[in-house]
């Protein structure tokens, strides 16, 4: 955004060029109102993307999912080798506290 004075629109100019935006031709108008139009709803766009909790959840599972598993599903094997070394580690400390 080139706008001099830091605020969109200021200063009569588009926040991305340095050509006043106060025409009286109708045509122009109707070019920057179209450009305006398309500029806020990126930034509507991004900023649902941002905010959508439950998509980025989702996305954020699927991520993992996809580093836990091989690439036929499958569970990877140093995952599950891992998880049975937790278990009983777990359940020896367990034995070994009860005694």
């Amino acid at each position: 955004m080139t706008s001099s004075s830091g605020v969109n629109g200021a200063t009569g100019t588009h926040p991305t060029t340095t050509t006043p935006t106060t025409s009286s031709d109708p045509d122009l108008i109707r070019e920057d109102i179209e450009r305006t139009r398309e500029d806020l709803a990126e930034t509507v766009d991004a900023l649902h993307a941002k905010l959508d909790v439950k998509s980025q959840a989702k996305a954020k599972a699927a991520q993992l999912k996809a580093s836990a598993t091989t690439d036929s599903g499958k569970p990877r094997p140093e995952l599950v080798a891992a998880a049975v070394g937790a278990v009983l580690l777990t359940a020896g400390l367990i034995w070994w506290r009860r005694r």
